[in-house]
């Protein structure tokens, strides 16, 4: 029984992970897009960009440490 609660932890946690990259993916590539159509605006896409991306892991991390 106890292996069935690893294996559901374990498939919690990839999918927090999984998650998470698809956010960080997503805030990357709008933020390019930004900055392609605004380049004079890349310092602000810059700080809100990585804002946004820590945001998202911070999601990878409540699902490998609070899942257990």
């Amino acid at each position: 029984m106890s292996i069935i609660a690893e294996i559901t932890g374990s498939i919690q946690g990839a999918l927090g992970c999984l998650g998470a990259a698809l956010g960080v993916g997503f805030v990357g590539t709008k933020a390019v897009e930004a900055v392609g159509r605004n380049p004079a605006a890349s310092g602000k896409i810059l700080v809100q960009g990585i804002l946004g991306m820590a945001l998202a892991e911070a999601v990878a991390f409540y699902s490998l440490f609070l899942g257990k």
